[in-house]
């Protein structure tokens, strides 16, 4: 639970040293999670390459290990390979799934497949945190759910090694994540699964859109339609796979270009990928930046100026804590929309955002599912606290650039998705 002092960089002053720097990302943890899912329930072996090891993995990893699939960390000469043997999952079992909405969301349809009692929990905050859909759609499937009517963790499935499928109706309005967990598990059901979205929304599209990638690369067989999904029974063959690197995790140190001045370059940035992060690219832009791509990836130049912007978040809200610390330190105003589901995330990230930024001398004003950020004089101040979240964390990191003496509460649970946010943060502005 550490408190970091943020390294402070002056701003965009002829007396601040600007950046020129070349980062490697970690790789995906969306994109980990859902490869490890779909590799423990294939036909063959996998290796995944490059991938992400951060607490949310880790804890993918574990779980996916208490059911009976073989991992195994192979050293690499750049790091390390995950290599998995899949195996006929088993209970009983305990699962910790800690605050990661992916391992609480998908592998509890994961578990159904295998036979005894496979038991859910987590940190305090996973408690609150929505679950219902899925929990509902396991039942509509004839999988057996205790949770004492609260459809929340903690639960428990009674699984039975096997689950027909058929056709389910979830909401998703509060999260894309309840889709992605049911088509995991529909190349593994014996009739395949139909998954189809009732409510009046459905935020994080690009993910849904990752899972069904994913998908198709292991061999599944998926339709889409107008707000549903269809996917086949199919034997899913084990993959030898590269995970890209985590382009939500590149938004902080593609903000510290902006704010000090300088270049960062990313590298291994994909040419195609359906990860929300990619949309960086012209974000950032349109908030003053110099974007280019390179022989190595894609370099972000700072430009001595930084401006406000009118933008709908609904399909990657998790870049939301990023833009607002940048929006915070902009010339002109910004206006962030159709977030309201960050309220349901690790903390309500809409009220945390407000209430630090605010805390610093900013002027943030919260909608229902918005942020209205005006220009103001940030002000040097003590603890921004981080809530227990890894993005709020980072948000508070790149103010610090810009602000003195700002102290970040527990950058610790960077870990979540980063492994040494802080190294990795002092080696960007260390060239």
């Amino acid at each position: 639970m550490a408190d970091w002092e943020a390294p402070y960089r002056a701003g965009l002053t002829p007396a601040s040293k600007p950046i020129n720097a070349q980062i490697t990302i970690p790789g995906s943890k969306s994109a980990t999670n859902r490869a490890l899912i779909l590799a423990a329930i294939a036909s063959t072996p996998s290796r995944l390459r490059k991938p992400l090891t951060s607490r949310d993995t880790d804890l993918m990893v574990k779980g996916l290990k208490s059911l009976g699939v073989k991992i195994e960390k192979i050293v690499t000469n750049d790091g390390f390979d995950y290599e998995i043997n899949p195996s006929k999952l088993i209970g009983p079992t305990q699962i910790e799934v800690g605050n990661a909405g992916t391992v609480m969301r998908f592998l509890p349809p994961i578990a159904s497949l295998a036979n005894g009692l496979i038991h859910f929990d987590g940190d305090a905050r996973s408690h609150e945190r929505p679950l219902a859909p899925v929990i509902k759609a396991l039942e509509q499937l004839g999988v057996t759910v205790e949770h004492n009517n609260m459809y929340r963790l903690p639960l428990t499935i009674n699984g039975s090694g096997k689950v027909k499928g058929g056709v389910v109706e979830i909401d998703a309005s509060s999260s894309s994540q309840f889709v992605s967990a049911l088509l995991l598990l529909g190349p593994a059901t014996e009739n395949g699964i139909t998954v189809r979205h009732t409510g009046s929304s459905l935020p994080s599209l690009p993910h849904i859109e990752m899972t069904i990638q994913m998908l198709k690369i292991f061999g599944a067989k998926v339709e889409v339609g107008q707000n549903t999904w269809k996917v086949e029974p199919t034997n899913l063959i084990g993959q030898d796979l590269i995970i890209e690197p985590d382009l939500s995790n590149a938004a902080p140190f593609m903000a510290a270009a902006m704010i000090c001045g300088g270049s960062v370059e990313i590298t291994d940035w994909p040419k195609s990928t359906s990860q929300p992060g990619d949309q960086l690219r012209k974000i950032f832009e349109s908030m003053g930046a110099k974007i280019d791509r390179t022989g190595k990836g894609l370099r972000i130049t700072g430009t001595g100026k930084i401006i406000g912007i009118d933008l709908d978040l609904h399909d990657v809200g998790e870049l939301t804590p990023s833009i607002a610390a940048v929006a915070s330190l902009a010339s002109t105003e910004s206006k962030l929309r159709g977030i309201a589901h960050l309220r349901l995330h690790e903390t309500d990230r809409l009220s945390a955002l407000a209430q630090e930024i605010n805390n610093l001398g900013g002027e943030v004003t919260e909608g229902p599912g918005e942020l209205f950020i005006k220009p103001s004089a940030l002000k040097s101040s003590g603890l921004f606290k981080s809530y227990e979240d890894h993005r709020m964390a980072t948000a508070g990191a790149i103010i610090g650039l810009a602000v003195k003496d700002v102290v970040v509460e527990n950058i610790e649970t960077t870990k979540k998705t980063l492994p040494d946010f802080p190294g990795l943060w002092v080696e960007m502005l260390n060239g």
